[in-house]
């Protein structure tokens, strides 16, 4: 989606001291003369970087001065979900006729056995997404404080249902008609950083990524993606990963291979590819060596708005997942650091094979595998 000619003349101005960053949010603050004649509102503090985010007409003018580190475009990105969103499937369908329902990617990453060892008790995730619907009967239990960075005085509350979709998967429980997640005692903070399109700037990522940091999330879900490398929102990455946050994020659904999305393409990042039913790469799924783990993200029913269910497919989908079985393991391992996280779940993950051949060392999830690595070490 293309912002309108203000939003895209938005600029992430990085300082060089935190005393500067300090001193001008300051000035911005009082609204001085010379600072309100510069047309600088409306101004976003993104504090984990020492930037600010600005609409600005002549960024060339500003990069020269002393106190200014450097100067990139604000970048609009989106959530990831490939494929046209097939069928709605309301609470009188026929996935919900039975209850509890796990729908078919929780059982393939042998979810449900390894509840036995762990449900994922008091983890706390940070969905940086859409946000989430709040009155979802199978979402009531997990959702907790979150926070809306596109307005601070809103709550989270999903007007697109990505993120709904999304916060099922990791942790939907019920005992009555509905879906279970796939760490359905996990605890999921709803960060709204995307608008009701599926779109958001770079800086509104940067937000909740610092929302999150300094709220002591354990995990951050980042199903979304661009083309594009922003320095600002790799440095807050690795302000999150070097306070042991565990990131993930969606690989991107062009189908291309040694392709990645940033920001599942940042080294500290684990990046998720998708797979259909039958455990082959899905054909939308980007793929390759730059892929941590694929998982289930193939026809995946999960929570939809206003109580519903709804089948979506993508990389997005298959994040999830992977978010769900990290918090299975953190919940028997809370010490463990990310790159822990990310060499368990491949050494212990299922190779993907095509006929006659495996794939090149790729891996899907297997959240028993994984959660019984965990509890062996401990």
């Amino acid at each position: 989606m293309q912002g309108s000619d203000r939003a895209d003349r938005r600029h992430i101005i990085r300082f060089g001291t935190e005393r500067d960053f300090a001193l001008f949010t300051r000035l911005l603050g009082k609204g001085g003369p010379a600072i309100s004649r510069s047309g600088f509102y409306p101004v976003q503090p993104l504090h984990n970087i020492r930037a600010i985010s600005v609409p600005l007409r002549s960024p060339a003018k500003l990069a020269s001065l002393p106190f200014v580190h450097s100067i990139e475009p604000d970048i609009r990105i989106r959530v990831h979900h490939a494929l046209p969103r097939k069928r709605s499937v309301t609470q009188n369908a026929g996935i919900v006729k039975q209850a509890p329902r796990i729908p078919w990617g929780i059982k393939h990453i042998r979810a449900p056995l390894a509840w036995r060892k762990s449900q994922g008790d008091r983890i706390r995730i940070g969905v940086i997404d859409t946000g989430a619907d709040y009155s979802h009967p199978d979402l009531r239990h997990c959702l907790s404080r979150g926070v809306n960075v596109l307005n601070r005085q809103l709550l989270p509350i999903d007007d697109n249902g990505h993120g709904t979709h999304i916060a099922g998967t990791i942790a939907a429980f019920t005992l009555q008609k509905g879906i279970i997640g796939v760490a359905p005692q996990a605890i999921i903070h709803p960060v709204k950083a995307f608008d009701h399109q599926g779109g958001a700037f770079v800086s509104d990522i940067i937000s909740g990524i610092d929302w999150c940091v300094r709220n002591g999330v354990d995990i951050i879900n980042m199903s979304f993606g661009m083309k594009t490398y922003s320095k600002a929102l790799e440095d807050a990455v690795l302000n999150a990963y070097r306070e042991g946050v565990i990131i993930v994020a969606s690989s991107g659904n062009e189908g291309k291979q040694a392709d990645v999305d940033y920001p599942a393409r940042f080294k500290q990042v684990i990046a998720v590819g998708a797979t259909t039913r039958k455990g082959r790469i899905a054909p939308f799924s980007n793929s390759g060596k730059k892929i941590d783990i694929y998982a289930p993200g193939e026809k995946i029913v999960s929570t939809w708005l206003r109580g519903q269910y709804h089948e979506l497919s993508g990389t997005s989908m298959a994040t999830s997942h992977v978010s769900g079985v990290i918090a299975l393991m953190l919940a028997r391992r809370p010490d463990l650091r990310p790159r822990q996280v990310k060499t368990i779940l491949s050494r212990h993950a299922r190779m993907i094979l095509k006929p006659g051949k495996r794939m090149g060392g790729a891996k899907e999830i297997h959240a028993l595998r994984a959660v019984s690595a965990v509890m062996a070490k401990s």
